[in-house]
């Protein structure tokens, strides 16, 4: 069932969901810490953007701390299943949780999860944050966010917008776009972002929300055209691409990665275990590698953490009901 909320509202929901500032946390011994393999769980398969930065965090975590820190990937259900082997894990701070944003959508995609996001998890820090890009075939004959709402508005259901799956951030930024810009793009899914490309390169599809690294070739080639970011502000990465927030008020759609631990983990150890992340964070290798991923790290506090979750959690919920988009349980 849809949400029933005009426009206006809508907006004003999404807008309290932002990106908040982070600080870095104060120093803490890592005598708090107990004895143990300390491993980081990453709910999905080797290789993914989720997978390396969990890699390259467990190294410098590791060095910092004077002990092995491994990965330990648990893919399946969309992340489902390794975000259950967490909750339930001991409250012992040495088994950490991963996630990418789409973590936050699960609650409203998924109605029977075996597990509690709001009670059997508690945030340790965000990690790193940055924008997807919007991009157009150039058949659509459209260089700008404000062509394409307008060529939208003249074209109503006309229009397909491709998605990496149902429930994938290119899948609710889309969904997104047509409440915030008052469009009516329809939905396309594919089973990865792989097949999604290679249709939307072939202008089988004319509109996809692209991950910013692998877009920035093809649109320099001109094989695609770049119309904004899905972050408030410009990325770094590629600041001549303005962000659709300059044309829709509110637009956000920040794509990020956090890391959480069991419920219950004592709070010496939680402050010990974000200090140190925190000065891992800080290593320029990892800026580096973050970098190389099209991302900017963020080091935070738990309690900030916490709130942004909150509101991106809130966020992802109005907009999956209001699409009425359905999970696979």
């Amino acid at each position: 069932m849809t949400l029933k909320m005009d426009r206006r509202s809508f907006l004003a929901t999404l807008a309290a969901a932002g990106l908040s500032s982070v600080a870095v946390a104060q120093p803490a011994t890592k005598d708090a810490l107990p004895n143990g393999q300390m491993k980081i769980v990453v709910p999905y398969s080797p290789g993914g953007g989720t997978d390396i930065l969990a890699r390259a965090i467990a190294q410098q975590l590791g060095e910092n701390l004077h002990r092995t820190v491994i990965v330990e990937n648990r893919g399946g259900a969309n992340g489902v299943v390794g975000t259950a082997y967490v909750a339930k894990a001991a409250p012992d701070a040495l088994t950490m949780l991963l996630v990418p944003a789409g973590y936050a959508a699960n609650p409203a995609m998924y109605k029977s999860l075996p597990y509690d996001q709001s009670k059997d998890l508690m945030p340790l820090s965000l990690l790193a944050s940055g924008p997807l890009v919007l991009v157009v075939h150039p058949s659509l004959h459209v260089k700008t966010v404000q062509e394409l709402i307008t060529l939208a508005k003249s074209e109503p259901g006309k229009i397909n917008i491709g998605n990496a799956g149902i429930g994938s951030l290119p899948h609710l930024s889309a969904e997104l776009f047509n409440v915030a810009a008052g469009v009516k793009l329809v939905p396309v899914p594919y089973k990865g972002a792989g097949p999604a490309l290679v249709d939307v390169l072939a202008g089988r599809v004319p509109v996809y929300f692209m991950n910013i690294l692998q877009s920035l070739p093809v649109i320099k080639e001109g094989r695609l055209i770049a119309l904004g970011v899905t972050t408030p502000e410009r990325s770094p990465i590629a600041p001549d691409i303005p962000p659709i927030a300059a044309t829709v008020p509110g637009f956000d759609m920040t794509n990020w990665y956090g890391m959480l631990l069991p419920a219950g983990t004592p709070p010496d150890s939680v402050h010990a275990l974000n200090t140190a992340l925190t000065a891992a964070l800080t290593q320029p290798a990892i800026k580096k590698k973050m970098y190389d991923e099209g991302m900017i790290v963020v080091a935070s506090t738990p309690e900030q953490f916490a709130t942004f979750l909150t509101r991106e959690t809130a966020k992802f919920n109005e907009i999956i009901e209001h699409a009425g988009i359905k999970g696979s349980q």
